[in-house]
């Protein structure tokens, strides 16, 4: 006899669950025997009780099931959490490699079976952002199993620093704050700030007030790729944020590269990050809007670069503005496919789960064929394999990037 409460579900949630997709919702939910509250383990069953899995519950968020494991042998307990962060780690140190393991990330959610957690590591210090109730309610096993493994690496932990100040824990009844992680088994650093090496290239990381965790780990590879063809060439980088991509082209040889961004914190950041590396006669900053700035680059008939990254923020975050979005992907890629001389490169790419693959291949032809050009493909990329993705999982499959040659 099992100890959990068990969640019925319709056939579309059963398709779903069998499929090897971890998300059960609300509305797919037809009926419950016995009882359970928000975080517990419950257990998912057929129509026809059949069981499917079991996972945390949720009352108060839309997915009322996140489902851990289709095993009825697994027993939730410290060994089985231990077990999962011990796959994620290895799975890190194999496709990472010992250099690239000091910064990356270290569990990825949905992808490491660790539903709504996300840990990075940036050399000693950890940040991790809990979006799931029951795994909020877990964290401490499972942070004290990093802490021990990565010791178990070689590797000491300085700290590690919660992230939970987005709005989505509201959806799963949690409130919004950061700071240290208090625990015997961790110190408490004094400073938020550290510097990492990706690359080759040195960044100084804010980890209480940098995005997401503090630094865009997900580019680290399409960045590489980038500096691999920029030598000799004039680069315009667009949305540069922390500069990554410009220090990427001034590493690998560009003749000159001009960072762009709105924020003045992000010009500041990019300004100190090309300091730290020494490509102040290579790399400058410029405060703009990315828009009006190719739009004015047009109207001068500027063909001064002939490389141009376009690395934008999410222009959509839901599937309702995803045609707002097209449109706003195509207008920057349009006007840097006219900017750009024959036998110049662009660098293009979205970060949105919602804007799909095809929609983003269908939006660049239509760019390309109201530009007059056609696109010669060097690479198509994705996220750096720190973030996994699972192919019966589709929001881990978020990041595209492609590497053209205009012709």
């Amino acid at each position: 006899m099992r100890p959990y409460a068990k969640l019925y579900i319709t056939k579309k949630g059963e398709k779903a669950a069998r499929g090897g997709h971890p998300w059960v919702y609300g509305e797919e939910v037809t009926r419950v025997e016995g009882a359970y509250q928000t975080g517990d383990i419950v257990d998912v069953y057929s129509e026809k009780d059949r069981y499917l899995g079991t996972g945390f519950a949720n009352d108060i968020s839309k997915i009322r099931v996140r489902i851990l494991s289709n095993n009825t042998n697994d027993r939730f307990d410290e060994a089985f959490w231990q077990r999962r962060v011990n796959y994620a780690l290895a799975y890190r140190r194999t496709v990472m490699g010992a250099d690239d393991f000091s910064c990356c990330r270290l569990i990825f959610g949905d992808a490491d079976q660790l539903p709504g957690l996300t840990v990075d590591r940036y050399n000693d210090i950890l940040v991790a952002q809990t979006l799931c109730y029951g795994m909020d309610q877990v964290k401490p096993v499972i942070f004290k199993a990093l802490v021990e493994e990565l010791q178990a690496m070689g590797v000491t932990v300085r700290g590690i620093y919660e992230r939970n100040d987005v709005g989505v824990r509201k959806l799963d009844g949690m409130d919004q704050y950061k700071g240290w992680y208090k625990a015997d088994f961790l110190p408490q650093p004094e400073s938020v700030v550290t510097t990492i090496n990706e690359n080759g290239i040195l960044y100084e990381v804010d980890v209480e007030n940098g995005q997401k965790t503090g630094f865009f780990l997900d580019q680290k590879y399409n960045r590489r790729a980038v500096g691999k063809i920029a030598a000799g060439h004039h680069v315009l980088d667009c949305f540069t944020h922390t500069g990554a991509f410009a220090l990427n082209a001034a590493k690998g040889g560009a003749a000159s590269v001009v960072a762009v961004d709105v924020s003045k914190e992000a010009v500041d950041m990019t300004e100190e990050n090309i300091r730290r590396n020494g490509c102040d006669d290579i790399v400058t900053v410029q405060q703009a809007n990315v828009f009006d700035l190719l739009t004015e680059l047009a109207e001068q008939k500027c063909h001064d670069y002939d490389f141009i990254i376009l690395d934008p923020p999410a222009f959509t975050k839901s599937g309702h503005t995803v045609r707002n979005a097209m449109r706003g992907y195509k207008e920057i890629n349009l006007k840097a496919m006219r900017l750009l001389p024959r036998g110049g490169y662009l660098a293009t790419c979205s970060c949105s789960h919602f804007m799909r693959n095809d929609l983003f291949r269908t939006m660049l032809h239509d760019a390309a064929a109201d530009a007059g050009v056609r696109l010669r493909q060097i690479e198509e990329r994705q996220q750096a394999p720190d973030h996994p993705i699972l192919w019966n999982v589709p929001e881990t499959d978020y990041l595209k990037f492609y590497l053209f040659q205009v012709v």
